[in-house]
């Protein structure tokens, strides 16, 4: 990783990471992996030696980060170096210039609007007209942030999903101001770094930290109340859940089994479980009451009006084996009888 106190502004990187955190490294390692130079611009003035020691955590980290990949097959040892020294390490001093030359900006200081206020100060005062500003955060909306920036209309939240060089969807949330062309750029530049962008409201949670969420207290309940064990859960998830949303989506599960059956499994759970937390919402049983049950009545959240249902269940059972032998649980059949 190089480390840049004083960046030419000749080679200065067009994406900036705000605040040199554990968010802020990973997204740089992604931008790094893809090909482009960043900057990683450190907000707070240090002394020389809290400096000295900050740059050198950093690196150990972004070099032990890639290491990891090399370990996995996904890079070679002799790219470590080249890929670390597109990460340029910037301090307070260096980075009015770093930031008047960024083409996005993203913020990654840590989750208080105390500091989301301070970091956006520095923005506003370096940061072109031209330049997008985006925030990672992954609790505050995008649009109590948005006063926060002087272009509002230029600016969005950016959620990255830990580690942010690893997992490919980053959820992209704009608030009524977000002008289209800026939201447009914001997408094409994640998809260019080879990011899956989803879209999502200016809502609390996101799509992915609400379902999760959901389902972590839950797990962590089931073990609380003595219904099974870390362990039992954790195959079940592993092997059952998340093997089938590895392969459908949760709305397309739905719409594959029925949405009939959601409803009545709410049902069934609410009365037997917990009648506020498994209450289906309004919209399962509006879709019950039409017949829009899914695949079999042809519509669902989905419409498959005019679709090869024949060939899109063969590309369903597809996923799901192609899942099945990721995890090495796809068995030959035996041709012997055993009993």
């Amino acid at each position: 990783m190089a480390d840049e106190v004083a960046p030419s502004a000749a080679v200065l990187p067009r994406f900036v990471a705000a605040g040199a955190g554990r968010m802020g490294r990973g997204i740089a390692i992604a931008f790094a992996y893809a090909g482009h130079r960043i900057s990683l611009v450190d907000l707070r003035h240090r002394s020389q030696q809290a400096w000295e020691a900050l740059a050198k955590e950093v690196q150990t980290e972004i070099e032990g980060a890639l290491r990891s990949l090399v370990q996995q097959g996904v890079l070679r040892e002799d790219q470590v170096a080249t890929l670390a020294a597109r990460v340029k390490l910037v301090d307070a001093q260096a980075a009015p210039s770093a930031l008047a030359a960024a083409e996005v900006v993203f913020e990654a200081v840590p989750e208080t609007l105390a500091a989301k206020r301070e970091a956006f100060e520095w923005l506003n005062r370096h940061c072109t007209p031209e330049a997008i500003l985006t925030s990672t955060t992954s609790s505050i909306l995008v649009s109590e942030l948005a006063p926060l920036v002087h272009r509002p209309e230029r600016f969005l939240n950016i959620h990255w999903l830990n580690p942010a060089y690893v997992i490919p969807v980053v959820e992209l949330s704009s608030h009524e101001g977000t002008a289209a062309p800026v939201l447009a750029r914001a997408r094409a530049v994640m998809e260019s770094i080879g990011k899956l962008p989803v879209m999502c409201g200016a809502t609390p949670g996101y799509i992915v930290p609400r379902l999760q969420a959901l389902i972590m207290n839950e797990a962590a309940r089931m073990i609380e109340e003595g219904a099974a064990t870390a362990e039992e859960i954790d195959k079940a998830t592993r092997y059952g859940l998340g093997l089938r949303f590895a392969a459908l989506g949760v709305v397309e599960f739905i719409d594959f089994g029925g949405c009939d059956i959601l409803h009545h499994a709410s049902r069934e759970m609410s009365r037997s479980v917990d009648p506020v937390r498994y209450e289906a919402p309004p919209i399962v049983g509006k879709m019950v009451e039409r017949g829009q049950l899914g695949l079999k009545t042809g519509r669902g959240f989905y419409d498959y009006e005019g679709r090869d249902l024949a060939a899109y269940r063969g590309d369903v059972l597809a996923r799901t084996l192609g899942m099945l032998r990721h995890v090495r649980m796809l068995h030959p059949a035996r041709d012997d009888i055993l009993s």
